[in-house]
């Protein structure tokens, strides 16, 4: 598995993770301490910030989970890759893609995110 296929499964682990210390823990160890995350709805820095917004989606959406949807395009510290958002059996009614970009330690700095369906 290539490095980039590898962050985008950590990453999804991450917003799956329903525990809140774990999910901390596993933010932690894919996030750099001043790493950033934006999408349409969001804009958050840090790891705490980034674990609660997770929290918050989870809340938002309880019982669905993320997938990686395709596969990982990735060079020069950056990748990109495209999830969804649903039932972990059936049709997922939210879609995206997450671009991000990695240190020189594998850790990710900035993740842009941007929506392609969400429900009415």
């Amino acid at each position: 598995m290539s490095e980039f296929a590898d962050v985008a499964q950590r990453y999804i682990a991450a917003w799956n993770e329903t525990d809140p210390q774990t999910r901390q823990d596993r933010v932690a160890g894919l996030w750099a301490a001043d790493g950033s995350y934006v999408d349409p709805m969001a804009e958050v820095q840090g790891r705490d910030q980034i674990a609660s917004l997770i929290g918050g989606v989870q809340d938002q959406f309880p019982g669905f989970v993320f997938r990686l949807a395709g596969d990982v395009d990735g060079h020069h510290r950056q990748a990109r890759f495209s999830w969804e958002l649903g039932p972990a059996e059936g049709p997922a009614p939210v879609a995206g893609f997450d671009v991000v970009t990695l240190d020189d330690d594998g850790r990710v700095t900035t993740v842009l995110g941007f929506l392609d369906r969400v429900p009415a």
